[in-house]
């Protein structure tokens, strides 16, 4: 049995979680009928709820957290995989009920993998990971119900973090003129060089506002939920549209239906653990045509294993810009 490292979460006592990094084998792998050799995860916001125990995600003990992997198949049983084939896991409920991507290998089943396109890399692909998976479904979304660079700017809000960066970048590359709201000023310049042409304060969005403001988007990208995103639908101009995927600020949403039967805004609901293959085939598409690889760059760091616990603190708090690849030794 081959022995590999792994971030391993168990209960410790009535309520109480430990998050270590630990030594594993195949024998302590889950079922499934692909094995993959893990060569990169990453860290998102959901990781870092699980990491830190802020949020019941996990929902299985003992587990291997990360939503994320990319790899090698080692074995397969299933007929569309091989082994050497490269692959990539967004979602499924990996790392909150199966054994995630936080290890030196999985086992999972082949219906939850995609190929690994021939222009990504395995550190590239979890550089966009489910963070960028999700912002191209968010701008797919919008561009389909719509809002197009003629119509009028799009906002972004948490736009330093994963989902906020990918955003801010992919639309800019389709020529929207990008408002990006951040709550870190000092983040301005870097945002302006993945294609935002203005900042907008958090400040401005993230307390309670009124039911209808000023017209000023036609489109939206929202991941932070709350009072943010009631003021953004508030905001969005006659027939235009945002796409909500997140909740930094909260799970509630203290807006009015003012927006939606005054000025005919859509509001659209995205989900990146569960979407079928052809929307992530084509989410995919979006990012391997328009991510620009300098912007994707841009917004990466890469950590180890062994750095995920104040990795997972950090972003948390909020102190994570874009992307955080993680590389298994």
């Amino acid at each position: 049995m081959g022995e590999f490292p792994a971030i391993l979460i168990s209960k410790e006592g009535e309520k109480g979680q430990k998050a270590e990094l630990t030594t594993l084998s195949d024998s302590d792998l889950m079922d499934g009928d692909v094995t993959v050799r893990v060569t990169h995860s990453t860290l998102n916001y959901k990781d870092g709820l699980a990491l830190t125990g802020k949020a019941p995600i996990v929902r299985t003990w003992p587990l291997i957290p990360g939503i994320d992997f990319a790899g090698e198949v080692e074995a397969s049983d299933n007929p569309e995989f091989k082994p050497g084939d490269r692959v990539i896991l967004n979602g499924w409920g990996v790392g909150e009920t199966h054994h995630g991507g936080f290890a030196g290998k999985a086992r999972v089943k082949g219906d939850w993998l995609i190929p690994c396109p021939d222009s990504l890399t395995n550190a590239q692909a979890m550089a966009i990971g489910t963070a960028g998976y999700t912002a191209a479904l968010c701008v797919l979304a919008i561009s389909d119900n719509g809002a197009a660079p003629a119509k009028g700017p799009a906002i972004v809000t948490g736009a330093a973090g994963g989902v906020g960066s990918t955003a801010v970048s992919l639309l800019a590359k389709l020529g929207f003129e990008v408002l990006a709201s951040t709550g870190r000023a000092s983040e301005a310049d870097y945002l302006k060089s993945l294609g935002a042409s203005d900042i907008v304060d958090r400040n401005e969005l993230s307390e309670p506002g009124r039911p209808l403001g000023k017209e000023r988007w036609a489109g939206g990208v929202d991941s932070v939920g709350s009072h943010t995103l009631a003021n953004v639908l508030a905001q969005t101009k006659y027939g235009g549209c945002v796409a909500a995927c997140g909740l930094a600020q909260g799970m509630d949403l203290p807006a009015t239906v003012a927006p939606f039967i005054l000025r005919g805004v859509s509001l659209l609901g995205i989900d990146s653990v569960m979407a079928p293959r052809e929307k992530r085939a084509r989410a995919y598409e979006l990012l391997t045509s328009q991510l620009d690889k300098d912007a994707l760059d841009k917004m990466s760091t890469t950590i180890g294993l062994g750095d995920l616990m104040q990795a997972g603190e950090d972003i948390i708090a909020g102190k994570t810009r874009g992307r955080v690849v993680v590389e298994i030794s």
